[in-house]
């Protein structure tokens, strides 16, 4: 066959975590629970913003979308994770590989976007709250989530389709549990120089740019906080923020760990875990249980349907 048509034939498969049948059960058992958490608590909170108008404000609408694309993440990693534990077929097509990886980078791509749009409204809040209306308008929230996802489709896109250039040659084995780049680009027999360059033009700018916003952001809020006199509005301004600047944490953290020069074994196997399954498990409980606003409401929805006397 001609080396140019591999890459448009070739099946991969997924070696997964581990071999050890006990070891298997025990963290399907653990990763179903996640997932089924995940997906009830994203889309719980997607739905409970939907339907309360009083939460239709720019923050609860980044927090949705925020949501929405921390299900997304998790359902193009989980399904297939848990299907391979106790599969003998662990082949995955190039096209559905190359489908995972799209929707993997374009929930990723949009949770830095969304996490600098965040930390940006909570400045506004904070440090120009007589201007918040003017400076975060409604038309502008939206505007701001249909650019990301704009933004975070063509990412996608660009990457994808460098993928597809790729000639896999070396092994049809990929030494993960899902189709992520940096494995993929371990097998393959073409040259990287055009993928590794396009990253650093499209992807670096992007974690740049979004965290110099979140860092610039929450220097200023600090500075605006500890010139408070009131000490209950000092406790305000931080509560409002904490939660928010954990899940940036968390975020950036595993992101920067993730993101460091090719290495030919698979240590990057437990970050990946955390950033596709246990960031989307902890974002929506990080946010609402720090949120008196959205414990309200889910107190009165459950106060209408007879689970609250």
């Amino acid at each position: 066959m001609a080396q140019g048509n591999k890459s448009l034939t070739i099946e991969f498969i997924l070696l997964g975590l581990t071999d050890h049948l006990y070891q298997k059960i025990l963290l399907f058992i653990l990763f179903s629970a996640i997932y089924l958490i995940t997906m009830v608590g994203n889309l719980g909170l997607v739905a409970l913003i939907y339907k309360e108008r009083r939460l239709h404000t720019p923050m609860y609408i980044f927090l949705g979308n925020l949501a929405l694309m921390d299900a997304c993440c998790s359902c193009a990693i989980t399904p297939k994770m848990l299907q391979n534990f106790f599969s003998q077929d662990r082949r995955i097509s190039l096209y559905e590989c190359m489908a995972q990886f799209y929707f993997l980078c374009l929930a990723e791509t949009a949770d830095c976007f969304l996490l600098a749009a965040m930390a940006y409204d909570r400045y506004v809040a904070i440090c120009s709250p007589l201007q918040y209306h003017i400076m975060m308008s409604k038309k502008l929230c939206i505007h701001m989530a249909i650019g990301t996802f704009i933004a975070s489709n063509l990412h996608s896109m660009i990457h994808d389709g460098l993928l597809l250039r790729l000639t896999f040659c070396k092994s049809n084995q990929i030494d993960h549990f899902f189709c992520d780049i940096l494995p993929l680009y371990r097998l393959s027999c073409t040259s990287l120089f055009i993928n590794e360059l396009m990253l650093y033009i499209f992807s670096m700018p992007i974690q740049i740019i979004t965290i110099a916003t979140v860092l610039i952001s929450y220097f200023c809020i600090l500075c605006t906080i500890f010139q408070m006199k009131s000490k209950e509005g000092r406790g305000k301004a931080f509560s409002t923020c904490a939660s928010h600047f954990l899940s940036v944490s968390i975020f950036y953290i595993c992101l920067l760990m993730y993101m460091r020069p090719f290495e030919k074994d698979n240590k990057d196997i437990p970050v990946a875990i955390f950033y596709t399954i246990v960031i989307p498990l902890l974002n929506p409980f990080i946010y609402s249980l720090r949120n008196k606003e959205v414990i309200n409401v889910l107190k009165k929805l459950m106060r209408a349907f007879n689970f609250l006397k």
